[in-house]
């Protein structure tokens, strides 16, 4: 059985952190909002299974990007325009770097992993 991992995560500007694909990026607002959908997009498939839809190919798609996480959770905490996400969860790095660019793009910064 996979391992819980606490991933600690900066965005330096939230508001205008977005991802490349309108359709699937996170739309702004606050701290928590956004931890909602982070959690959302780990807990369920569907953001993923919008992404696959979109590719060339999707059957092409590699299964296992899109392992999902019902028990993860989310948490952020906005300072002026700065935001701290802390997620525990069992998926691996790659996963949740998936998920956090397409509703964010690059504008995040890795800061801790560590047992949960």
């Amino acid at each position: 059985m996979a391992t819980r991992q606490r991933f600690i995560f900066s965005i330096d500007d939230l508001p205008k952190a977005r991802g490349e694909s309108h359709e699937l990026s996170f739309g702004g607002g606050s701290a928590e909002s956004f931890a909602a959908l982070l959690q959302q997009a780990l807990r369920e498939p569907t953001l993923w299974q919008r992404w696959k839809a979109m590719q060339p190919d999707p059957d092409a798609v590699d299964p296992s990007l899109g392992q999902n996480d019902p028990s993860a959770t989310v948490e952020a905490h906005q300072s002026d325009v700065h935001v701290s996400v802390t997620v525990i969860t069992v998926l691996p790095h790659a996963i949740i770097q998936h998920r956090m660019t397409l509703l964010v793009g690059k504008h995040w910064t890795l800061r801790d992993v560590s047992s949960a």
